[in-house]
């Protein structure tokens, strides 16, 4: 198989258009159409279907489409790493991390890693839980950063994916200023994550913690972005359950206010030990020494 065929693939899966997708890829149309099609005799199914206008991808295209990102983003990324190495520029680590973490405790944090470990560029991907998962078993990562509660399991092996706690937050219920009075009587209007939703979970704990507000369900994000819930419960929707490093400024500033018991969380950095290069070595040692001091590991 050719390595540029899986980027013929993913072009298409994005243009939904031969003549583009040649155009964008600097071949003719017969030449990519040549290439997908050796793409496809190769892999031993029909990608796309091609009686539809656009062109639409068919289940097993679907399927591949994910395996096909994956795999020429490790390439591009390993490449870049030997680049950037051989550059002298230092080697990279990459991590896949809950999309609230990326915003509150990741940067600080990770300029605190550069500085005990020295010269090294890094990569990130904020993704949902489920899909962080995924990511650091296939081995496409290095280390992944996510909340945690004694509660909630974690679908990980530790033998294979040890984890050190290296910092703390917890789930904090918000709501604007002001609420009405009523609202305490017959129940505040809840902003709540989708089923499924590692956010979502640990709400559901926090709201069965005795003195959690009285609440019916207002409002469902079905991204489950906590940073959009924040923007709801900013605007007076409603109260939302939030990591407390997130709306910190909010609360400060007067523009929401705390009306529930918190939900400790740890903050885990879990790393793939399949992964064993140098660099995570060096960078779980410093990790493990940068841990806030209320932090215990594993």
């Amino acid at each position: 198989m050719d390595f540029k065929w899986l980027e013929d693939f993913l072009s298409l899966a994005e243009t939904h258009s031969f003549s583009r997708s040649a155009e964008l890829r600097g071949v003719t149309q017969s030449a990519f159409s040549r290439r997908i099609r050796a793409l496809e005799d190769w892999l031993g199914a029909a990608l796309l279907n091609r009686e539809s206008f656009p062109v639409t991808l068919t289940p097993e295209g679907r399927l591949f489409r994910e395996t096909a990102e994956e795999a020429v983003r490790m390439i591009h990324a390993r490449r870049a790493e030997f680049r950037d190495h051989a550059r002298g520029s230092g080697p990279e680590i990459s991590f896949v991390a809950l999309h609230s973490l990326t915003v509150t405790f990741l940067p600080g944090w990770l300029m605190r890693l550069k500085g005990a470990v020295g010269q090294m560029s890094s990569r990130v991907k904020p993704e949902n839980f489920d899909r962080c998962i995924t990511a650091l078993a296939e081995g496409g990562y290095d280390f992944f950063l996510t909340y945690a509660h004694p509660r909630v399991s974690m679908p990980l092996e530790p033998q294979a994916f040890p984890h050190l706690v290296i910092g703390a937050d917890s789930l904090v219920a918000v709501a604007r200023p002001g609420w009405p009075e009523d609202w305490a009587r017959e129940g505040m209007p809840l902003l709540q994550y989708s089923r499924g939703s590692f956010l979502g979970t640990l709400a559901r704990i926090a709201q069965a913690q005795p003195g959690a507000p009285k609440v019916w369900v207002a409002h469902t994000d079905e991204a489950s972005m906590a940073e959009a819930m924040k923007s709801m419960a900013v605007e007076g929707h409603g109260v939302v359950w939030l990591p407390r490093r997130l709306v910190r400024a909010e609360i400060a500033a007067g523009q929401l206010e705390v009306v529930a018991p918190e939900l400790p969380m740890e903050i885990r950095l879990y790393r793939n030990a399949a992964r064993g290069r140098g660099i995570t070595a060096r960078v779980w040692a410093a990790a493990e020494g940068l841990a806030e001091p209320y932090a215990k590991t594993e």
